[in-house]
């Protein structure tokens, strides 16, 4: 072995990408390290590449990584990726807009999933009366909260929220790039919160 050659555990380099210890345990993970499991590996990579810039910044990567983490309950991952969300500049103020946004769209997609299931014009002339304030001027920018919406949407399965939501960030100057960026975080984050 060379001596600038190092070994790496793809669970431990895993579990640095977003800041959780190298002593966590998770069954499912320590499942796949035991028999040196070759989709942990790809894990490792998939979600290394998904933290990378691209066409979001380092801090909005991580603020829709967290949102994802807040969605799938996954604390000790909320609490990773928020110190190192913290890191890139994100304030509290903007870290308490992501759990808004994400406790909303768990409202509504619920909700509009539930219209565009049944169809019936009783339910889809009725108002919502779902409070969304929040919506109206995020301190994270109307763009940005509009594709953390879209994201969480998309992990929900809403397929009206998630067409609504694409067509805002568009419409707030967003590109599509952006769009796919930040809706493949959320498949890859999911996938890794999955395991924990």
């Amino acid at each position: 072995m060379y001596p600038f050659a190092t070994s790496t555990n793809p669970k431990e380099s895993l579990l640095k990408e977003v800041n959780l210890p190298e002593s966590f345990e998770s069954t499912l993970l320590d499942k796949l390290s035991a028999v040196d499991h070759r989709y942990l590996k790809d894990l490792k990579v998939n979600v290394s590449n998904v933290l990378k810039y691209q066409n979001l910044s380092r801090k909005e990567i991580l603020l829709l990584a967290l949102g994802t983490a807040i969605n799938e309950k996954q604390s000790a991952l909320v609490a990773g990726l928020e110190a190192l969300a913290q890191n890139e500049g994100a304030t509290e103020g903007e870290i308490a807009e992501v759990a808004a946004c994400v406790s909303l769209m768990n409202a509504n997609n619920v909700f509009y999933r539930f219209r565009h299931f049944v169809k019936k014009e009783y339910y889809e002339t009725t108002p919502a009366g779902i409070k969304m304030s929040i919506m109206m001027n995020p301190v994270l920018g109307k763009e940005f909260f509009e594709l953390l919406s879209l994201t969480i949407s998309a992990l929900n399965g809403c397929e009206l929220c998630v067409a609504s939501h694409e067509q805002s960030v568009l419409s707030h100057g967003g590109t599509q790039a952006r769009v796919y960026d930040a809706v493949r975080i959320g498949a890859i984050i999911k996938s890794f919160a999955v395991l924990l």
